[in-house]
């Protein structure tokens, strides 16, 4: 026993420890002497979700409906996330991610409705509004019930969820504008109680008042800011979806002053699609429209009853005046309390000096003002409109307004005091609008001068508050102060506005147009504003007596010529107007139009030849009204129309109307005189029939150029082959010319006076342009009279022309003959004309073809051109009066003719010989006065 009990102890035995040394580690101990490094498998985790990017947009989105807000947040995170990586499935589950977020814009959460914001915006910046069409209704729906929600948090963020749908979907929520507009007001105001029968009697009888909630984070004033800023760019929105007719009030989505040049008819082709998705509005009236009701009782919709304020579309004019009785007078309210808390002690000397808050908060309420007379559907509307306006508010608005006007800014003074960062994160939830005084007072006097519309009734009660408005004008037109393009925009439509309703002048407007350094914004608004004014004067005597505007209208041919072709666009406008100004004859501008009429037709340099197409005919078209055409101007003219700068139609035309000026046409109308003299348009139709001035001609002598064929014994001159553009170009002007000097009458004076004109300027030529040689023939050919017989010289000239040109004809169907046919078809031609109309011309080209001086490759050649005048018909009578002479030429071909074999081109042409000479011999034998005259 007692050994046993001593081995249990020794197996147990406690391990006794020293002071200072270490302690031993157990048998069990584990060694932590190791380092690991974390695997990231975050590309691993994106490609896993790639790869199944249908169901987990689909679990995110069923994350939706998840009652914790972390949840939900971090679902619309990673919804932004996986559409980023897949935009295929914006595509395919679009109805459902509209949906879905649209649903969280009134979650209690605002973390949540932050990240639902910023998914809305990645929506829309990648899907266009045509595709997004179809769920607006549920867009809009959830948007009016964010904006009414109780929570005032829901509330200010739906403002951010209306400028993402504003900026990119402006006309989705244009199509439906009721709903919003009464969100809008329920916004700022609230519904008041019917108060008894009086007051509900009562037609001025207020429904809507102010309202102010205390738990916002904002002031009152700032809130109502806010909303009146996004209120201000829905209601531009709706007006620019409106159709915009042209009238005398330019706006900036119907281009400058209602200059389109459209009529206020135009045919509609509409598809299903289309009216789906609100592009265009369609007026449906009874009876087919063969008798148009405007008041009809059918819709294409059902009438909805939405309350008081505003109609379902604002389609009628009874609409916008009910929606304005309703709104107008929260915009004063508005309007009043900014100034009373801007100036609490009724200061009247600084009245005048605004902080940038009441600045803000009138310049939204004057710029709505504005807005709402262009939600008139029609001008009509929009004129009764008007004068609800003048009837209604007029002595309202002076009382507000006008009281003060102009406005200024106030100075603050800015105090080194503590940041409140609570303060300062109130002030940045407002969107910050900077206003300047200049625009606040050009916006004021743009809606006050709109209410001076009536021609009859409060004329002459007008001028008491018109006054500073044309002092302020005047003042600020004439001032020199740097405007912005909207600026001077807004500025001359109040001007244009009281030029056509009070009879006011326009002087100070016209400094603006000598200023430098101008943007071609403000150039095309200052010339669009003259025109429009200028069509005007026939209604208005006081416009056609402005000195100013008879002052521009000089100077527009000057910066015609001085911008020339670096703005095209500019250029149209400036010939717009110098065209309607010359149709009436205007004196001062046709006196300056005379004077830079040489620089502006210049061939080289001149607008003319530098605009495009349709600049050119425009002034092409001027030529008519000039009322002299000096001859350096006719000089310039023939140039541009041969060379090839302008197209051959438009020097066709331009020739044509040259030629109506003329006193030689017999045409007139009215007591329109002559332009030009007789002697300057046969000088300008001779050049012009020549296609290459003096200059040019005596250039192409001296020029060492190889493109010019040396003159030969078969080529009596030297010929300059033109191109084959400006050979057609030519061809084309010179029938313009022939038909215009077979016009003047006496056929027999045409051809004397061009052949005087070859006589002295083209017979010592020794080279020729191929394109002139044949325009001269094809003229003579067309102006010969049997009663006048050619002199020596000319007649010694165009046989020349005519065997050269033959020759060239055989060169270019060996060396080109498809790309030359139409210049072979215009040249043979010609010469085939010629020979058989002019006397004695085929005889003197037959001396001219000197056999024994041809070399051997020359012969084949002349071969071949007397087979082609052979086959032809036309010129038979003329060949045989020749006959003696043509068998002679023939008879030395055969003697010279090397060969040991007869050559095809001797065997074909001793054939044509024998079918056409021998035969027509035999059977006109005896026409002795044929052979004398040929």
């Amino acid at each position: 026993m007692k050994s046993k009990k001593k081995k249990r102890q020794d197996d147990f035995q406690k391990v006794k420890l020293k002071v200072g040394k270490t302690k031993p580690k157990a048998d069990n101990a584990t060694n932590t002497n190791f380092r690991s490094k974390g695997i990231h498998l975050t590309e691993q985790l994106r490609e896993t979700r790639a790869a199944q990017p249908h169901t987990d947009s689909l679990d995110l989105m069923s994350q939706l409906h998840h009652y914790s807000a972390n949840i939900k947040h971090s679902a619309l995170l990673g919804l932004k996330e996986l559409l980023s990586l897949n935009p295929s499935l914006l595509e395919q589950q679009l109805s459902r991610l509209v949906s879905e977020v649209a649903a969280v814009f009134t979650d209690k959460d605002g973390n949540v409705r932050l990240a639902a914001t910023r998914v809305l915006r990645f929506i829309a910046q990648s899907v266009p509004a045509e595709r997004v069409a179809p769920f607006s209704p549920v867009l809009s729906a959830h948007l009016s019930c964010a904006m009414t929600h109780i929570e005032i948090s829901i509330q200010e963020d739906a403002m951010k969820i209306l400028d993402v749908l504003l900026e990119h979907y402006p006309a989705l929520l244009a199509a439906r504008p009721a709903v919003l507009l009464t969100n809008f007001l329920e916004l700022i105001s609230h519904r008041q109680g019917s108060g008894g029968s009086k007051k509900a009697q009562d037609p001025k009888a207020r429904n809507w008042t102010l309202s102010v909630n205390p738990n916002r984070t904002v002031t009152s004033q700032q809130w109502r800011l806010t909303v009146l800023l996004r209120l201000g760019r829905f209601l531009q929105a709706v007006v620019e979806e409106r159709p915009v007719e042209e009238s005398d009030i330019f706006s900036p989505t119907e281009g400058v002053f209602g200059s389109s040049g459209e009529g206020r008819l135009m045919p509609l082709n509409l598809n299903w699609e289309e009216l789906t998705y609100s592009k265009v509005g369609v007026k449906v009236y009874e009876h087919s429209g063969a008798k148009p009701t405007p008041r009809s009782t059918f819709r294409l919709r059902p009438e909805v009853d939405t309350g008081p304020a505003v109609g379902e579309d604002l389609d009628s004019a009874e609409a916008v005046q009910s929606f304005a009785a309703t709104l107008v007078p929260l915009l004063l309210e508005v309007w009043v309390e900014a100034s009373t808390s801007d100036s609490p002690w009724n200061n009247s000397e600084g009245a005048h000096m605004l902080s940038p808050d009441a600045m803000s908060v009138m310049f939204q309420v004057l710029s709505i003002l504005q807005l709402l007379r262009k939600l008139a559907p029609q001008q009509e509307h929009q004129d009764a409109l008007d004068a609800w306006f003048y009837k209604e508010y007029l002595g309202d608005f002076k009382q507000h307004f006008m009281k003060n006007f102009p406005y200024d800014a106030r100075d603050t003074p800015r105090h080194r005091k503590k940041v409140d960062l609570k303060r300062s994160k109130q002030t940045a939830v407002v969107p910050g609008l900077t206003v300047e005084p200049l625009a606040l007072n050009i916006t004021l006097c743009q809606v006050m001068v709109s209410l001076s519309q009536r021609q009859g009734l409060g004329r002459e009660t007008d001028g008491d508050w018109l006054t500073p408005l044309r002092t302020f004008v005047r003042d600020t037109l004439g001032s020199g102060v740097k405007l912005s393009y909207r600026q001077l925009h807004m500025l001359l439509g109040t001007v244009w506005k009281m030029v056509l309703t009070q009879r006011s002048k326009s002087k100070h407007v016209f400094v603006k147009q000598y200023l430098r350094n101008l943007t071609l914004q403000t150039r095309s608004l200052l010339l669009s504003f003259y025109s429009k004014l200028y069509l005007q004067e026939q209604g208005h005597t006081h416009i056609a007596r402005s000195k100013v505007l008879c002052r521009w209208l000089a100077s527009l041919p000057v910066q015609l010529s001085q911008l020339g072709h670096r703005n095209p666009a500019l250029s149209e406008r400036l010939i717009l107007s110098i065209q309607a100004a010359a149709s009436r004859k205007h004196k001062d501008l046709l006196k300056s139009l005379l004077t830079n009429a040489c620089k502006l037709y210049d061939p080289q340099e001149g607008v003319v030849v530098l605009l495009p197409a349709e600049s050119q005919q425009r002034m092409v078209q001027l030529l008519y009204f000039l009322p002299k055409m000096s001859q350096s101007l006719l000089a310039n003219l023939s140039c541009c129309c041969t060379t090839g700068r302008i197209s051959a139609g438009l020097a066709a035309s331009l020739i044509r109307i040259v030629h109506f000026r003329s006193s030689l046409s017999g045409w007139s109308v009215g007591s329109q005189e002559a332009a030009l003299e007789d002697v300057n348009y046969i000088s300008f139709l001779f050049s012009t029939l020549t296609g290459f001035s003096t200059e040019k001609l005596a250039a192409l002598q001296e020029a060492d150029d190889e493109s010019i064929l040396p003159p030969s014994p078969l080529s009596p001159l030297s010929l300059y082959p033109t191109p084959m553009e400006q050979f057609t170009h030519h061809w084309d002007v010179v029938e313009e010319v022939c038909h215009c000097l077979e016009t003047l009458g006496s056929k027999s004076q045409c051809f004397d006076i061009v052949q005087n004109g070859i006589c002295r300027y083209l017979i010592k030529l020794g080279v020729v342009p191929d394109s002139m040689a044949a325009g001269l023939l094809r003229a003579v050919s067309r102006l010969l009279d049997l009663s006048v017989l050619p002199i020596e010289p000319v007649l010694r000239f165009l046989s020349q022309c005519c065997l050269s040109l033959m020759a060239l004809l055989i060169s270019l169907e060996q060396e080109l003959p498809a790309e030359t046919n139409h210049k072979r078809e215009a040249i043979w031609g010609a010469c085939v004309s010629a020979l058989s109309s002019v006397p004695r011309l085929l005889r003197m080209v037959l001396q001219l073809m000197h056999v024994g001086d041809l070399s051997e490759e020359e012969l084949p050649q002349l071969g071949q051109i007397l087979s082609m005048l052979l086959q032809h018909t036309p010129i038979h009578n003329q060949l045989l009066a020749n006959a003696a002479l043509l068998q002679d030429i023939i008879q030395q071909l055969t003697r010279y003719s090397r060969g040991a074999t007869r050559e095809q081109w001797l065997t074909d042409l001793l054939y044509c010989y024998s079918v056409t000479v021998a035969h027509g011999s035999s059977a006109r034998r005896g026409n002795l006065g044929l052979r004398d005259m040929y």
